[in-house]
């Protein structure tokens, strides 16, 4: 039996989709830039209309120091008044694609069923900006929400970060250096199918070379990207962090088809070890971002619904 034959059948729908229009799967693009591009028009060719419940606005705010100024994308539930919940969002992609505008959904999705403000950032990305420069992106516009929850009508002391893939990867890298530096405070932290470590290593990263999303060559390939030729420090590749006590209680969830489903299992586990109280959901027949790639499959629809209700339970 291939690993392929593992994936449960509704969501293996669109993923076969994708390998006959692209054999390989998006690793089979060797120009970044022209990878970017198809995963863009593919993002864009799903449907979804937007959400009549949750307004956007789009700013510019300041980086960090020495940097440029980044993006944010912020949601809001439409008619609200009390001060909400926040949730600093940031986007999937390898820490080398993706971007704001490709997770819209996603982020509205949070805003209406938490009822929370979401804010998104738009970060740097490899190979062009290797590390540290995405994760002090993300630090940056974490510190810039933390400072603006009045004029954003935020609780301060009701903030989570999320983010899937990548984005999962730099979240909790968001999280050591808010422990680090002092701060901002964070109530939650929700690292979906977080990319933690660059050693490629674990079982489950040799599995999965031909399933056509995330396999192993193009993880390996990305970590280079992301490293620029250095070594990894815990903000980089948040498993390499000796001392995880101190972050705040999380949230992860990973499927039996994924890439990281070993370093993810690990890496909760040390959480745990290390007192930071943490759910961890291992979702059967789930690839890498398969609730993204199929949205209407019933696996999909209780992967979200596990999530909205642990950042309302976190953050109510």
């Amino acid at each position: 039996m291939s690993r392929r034959d593992l994936i449960d059948p509704e969501s293996r729908v669109p993923l076969d989709g994708l390998l006959e229009v692209l054999p390989g799967g998006f690793n089979a693009i060797p120009d970044i830039v022209a990878r970017r591009d198809a995963v863009r028009q593919m993002l864009a060719a799903i449907e979804v209309p937007p959400n009549p419940n949750v307004t956007t606005e789009d700013r510019a705010v300041p980086g960090p120091e020495g940097g440029p100024d980044i993006s944010v994308r912020i949601y809001r539930p439409v008619g609200a008044t009390a001060a909400l919940p926040g949730i600093y969002y940031i986007h999937g992609g390898g820490m080398v694609l993706g971007d704001v505008a490709g997770e819209d959904a996603s982020a509205s999705r949070l805003c209406e069923g938490v009822g929370a403000v979401v804010v998104s950032v738009e970060y740097r990305l490899a190979p062009e900006h290797p590390h540290p420069a995405p994760a002090e992106d993300c630090f940056a516009g974490l510190t810039w929400m933390a400072k603006n929850t009045s004029e954003l009508n935020v609780d301060p002391d009701r903030i989570a970060v999320y983010g899937g893939s990548a984005g999962g990867g730099l979240a909790l890298a968001t999280a050591l250096m808010a422990r680090d530096r002092g701060g901002p405070a964070l109530r939650f932290m929700m690292p979906i199918y977080p990319m933690v470590d660059d050693r490629n290593e674990t079982p489950s990263s040799r599995e999965i070379s031909d399933i056509g999303i995330w396999d192993r060559a193009g993880n390996i390939e990305a970590w280079a990207w992301y490293l620029g030729g250095k070594a990894a420090d815990q903000y980089a590749a948040p498993a390499r962090a000796e001392d995880l006590s101190g972050l705040p209680p999380a949230f992860i969830d990973v499927g039996t088809v994924d890439l990281f489903r070993d370093e993810d299992i690990a890496f909760a586990q040390r959480l745990m070890q290390a007192g930071v109280p943490c759910e961890l959901h291992i979702n059967p027949g789930s690839y890498h971002a398969s609730e993204t790639f199929a949205p209407d499959a019933a696996l999909s629809r209780r992967i979200w619904a596990m999530r909205v209700d642990a950042l309302k339970r976190a953050l109510g």
